[in-house]
């Protein structure tokens, strides 16, 4: 009995993968594809790359696809780390009509959430209970709340006001290779970062995502703060993995 496939394409600040997901599994059936994301990233652009990506595995059937973005009913109403045209579009519309697709058989969604539901359909049971959130540390910073493994949408922690700062713009991973800061620099500032989250929500479990995952062991030690900070199970292809569960739950948002 072969796996139940799905697929999912993650769109970030500086690079758009894809891949067919093992929804069993949940985990890459293939290897993914990664294109660099256009600039500049605007939705027509962006929609070719999708479509390329698609298109070499083949794939007909419905497709997940996140956005740096918030995401209400398939239209993009933020535009943090992409290009400010992609504010009001239909992106669902969009991708539809790119794939060749029905409407419904086109989810998108915050790329965050979908790296957040990855982890929380496939990680460890335990880190389903009470206040989680996974953070995903890559050109901004991706939140994604949970109580008690059911989603909130749409949360804009990255944007925080630290120290008088847009969080992101001093915690991000990018910030980190701009600045040319060592490990326990960037450490410290994410340690502020997550400790002005602690003091706004309260919660039970940080999961941190992202590229910058990969390397937990180099970071995550270095954190001062009160709760308990695990590396995100599925490292930086959560993103896809969500995407497809998404559109296979059919979570339009």
């Amino acid at each position: 009995m072969g796996a139940t496939l799905g697929f999912g394409v993650d769109i970030g600040g500086s690079g758009i993968k894809g891949s067919t997901v093992d929804l069993d599994a949940g985990k890459l059936h293939d290897e993914r594809i990664r294109i660099a994301t256009p600039d500049p990233s605007k939705p027509d652009a962006v929609a070719d790359v999708v479509k390329q990506i698609v298109g070499d595995f083949g794939w007909k059937g419905p497709v997940g696809i996140t956005l740096p973005a918030v995401i209400k009913r398939g239209v993009a109403h933020t535009a943090a780390n992409i290009d400010k045209s992609w504010l009001g579009t239909d992106a669902a519309a969009l991708f539809a009509d790119r794939l060749g697709l029905a409407p419904e058989d086109v989810v998108v969604l915050n790329d965050a959430d979908a790296a957040g539901i990855a982890e929380i359909r496939y990680g460890w049971p335990g880190d389903r209970d009470g206040v989680v959130v996974l953070l995903t540390f890559g050109t901004g910073i991706g939140s994604a709340l949970f109580l008690d493994g059911r989603l909130v949408p749409n949360t804009e922690f990255g944007h925080l006001e630290v120290d008088g700062h847009d969080a992101e713009t001093r915690a991000a991973a990018s910030v980190k290779d701009d600045e040319g800061l060592s490990w326990a620099e960037w450490a410290q500032r994410v340690s502020r970062y997550i400790r002005g989250l602690e003091d706004l929500i309260w919660p039970d479990l940080v999961i941190a995502g992202g590229g910058v995952s990969k390397k937990a062991d180099k970071w995550l030690p270095l954190l001062e703060v009160r709760t308990r900070v695990v590396p995100a199970e599925l490292r930086n292809d959560a993103g896809i993995v969500g995407a497809a569960v998404a559109v296979r739950e059919n979570l339009h948002g």
